[in-house]
This record gives C-alpha cells, structure tokens and sequence, in this order.
C-alpha cells in the first residue's frame, strides 16, 4: 500500500541517483558537473539522457587562458568580497554567490551601473563562472541554468588552480 502511494516518486529518485552515478562512472567527470536536482528537468525531460550537456559546461585551465587573451568572456567570481580583494583572476568581476540569482534578474542598466559591465545575456556562450576550487561555481551555474542561462560554464579548478599554476 505504501509503495502505490510513493512508487513513482521513488523511481524517479532512483532513476535520478543511478543517473549521476553513470555520470561519475563512466563520464570521469566530479560530483559537482553532474546534474543536480534542479537542472534534473531540464537536462533530462528536455534532450535524450546523457552527460553530454554536462561535461561542455567545464573550462578547463588552458581555456580560460585562451578565453582571457582573447578578451572573449565574461568571468564572474563568485566568491566573498574578502576572498575577491585578497587576490583575483583578471577581468573577473566579483558577484558573491549569495547575490547571483538577484543579480542576474537584474535590468541591464542596473546591472551595468552595479557591476560596471554589461549585463550577460541568457544565450552568450563566453559566461564563466569561478571561485576558490569550483564547489560554489558549480551552484552558480545551477543558479544560472535555472534562469535560462543555457550556455553558461565554470571554470572547476578555480582561483586556487589559477594562481598554483601561474606561479610556473
């Protein structure tokens, strides 16, 4: 009886967590690339099932320099003001994860007056998100994704990565 009443509930769970686990098994990629609860819809009700949509959301360290020289993004940090004015990758412009969401429903001219950047649009391809190992960029591109953001990715190795392999 207790089953009828939560069966489907239960199989969509388990169809979720046996997903993320083919993710991590057979994708290589971290727990955090993986689709989490909210982009759970839009990744798998929306395209046939995969990690294809996930593993393209990464910037690795060689294409954030790529992307840097050429001045073809638009990099958020999303840390701490604190942890921004201690040290930071250039052209990023700090909006602490606390605030993405609001920030990013902003008008553009508000967001521009606030940020003194243009405000990204929902389909630009050069949106990266970063912060100090990719655990809260990674939620930034939840966030992201949830308002349509579609093309969004994030730098994983972070700002810790960045300034490890810039003292070379």
């Amino acid at each position: 009886m207790i089953f009828s009443s939560f069966g489907p509930f239960l199989i969509i769970m388990l169809s979720f967590v046996f997903s993320r686990c083919f993710c991590l098994a057979f994708s290589e990629v971290n727990y955090a690339s993986c689709p989490s609860v909210p982009s759970f819809y839009q990744t798998y009700a929306t395209s046939s099932p995969g990690c294809s949509k996930v593993v393209d959301n990464v910037v690795t360290y060689e294409d954030l320099v790529v992307m840097l020289s050429k001045q073809a993004v638009q990099l958020f940090d999303v840390r701490t003001p604190e942890e921004y004015q201690a040290g930071h990758i250039p052209q990023a412009v700090n909006i602490p994860l606390d605030t993405l969401e609001e920030s990013l429903k902003l008008i553009p001219e508000h967001f521009q007056h606030k940020f003194h950047v243009n405000a990204p649009k929902k389909d630009d391809q050069d949106i990266v998100f970063q912060c100090r190992t990719g655990i809260r960029s990674a939620k930034a591109l939840d966030i992201a994704y949830q308002l349509g953001y579609s093309r969004a990715k994030h730098y994983k190795g972070g700002y810790s990565e960045w300034t490890e392999k810039r003292e070379y």
